[in-house]
């Protein structure tokens, strides 16, 4: 299983063991992690995911879909690493990706 470091805006650190496959947002929540609210569930309708995708991984990434770019537009503190965590399946890949998360959603 990937291990994924979430970071708040404070700087405070978790790591939280993902399985490959699985969302972002769903590794969060599985592990409690603090800033992602994922107040749709993961439907890519509510943005209450967003997170930073530090380099070498958001280049690594498949491009967002037409629908999460529309929902990346309305975030308070968009960068051009914002992705939305339901949106991103964990691969193996990704171990000791870090993710950052905004100060908006605490």
């Amino acid at each position: 299983m990937p291990l994924i470091t979430f970071i708040d805006h404070n700087g405070n650190a978790w790591e939280a063991e993902a399985q490959s496959g699985q969302s972002l947002m769903r590794a969060a929540i599985d592990n409690g992690i603090d800033g992602i609210l994922a107040e749709c569930g993961g439907a890519c309708s509510c943005a209450t995911c967003h997170c930073y995708i530090d380099a070498p991984w958001f280049d690594q990434l498949p491009p967002a879909s037409d629908m999460e770019k529309v929902m990346l537009d309305g975030v308070l503190e968009p960068q051009d690493n914002s992705r939305l965590s339901c949106q991103v399946d964990v691969t193996e890949a990704m171990a000791r990706m870090t993710v950052h998360l905004p100060a908006s959603q605490y």
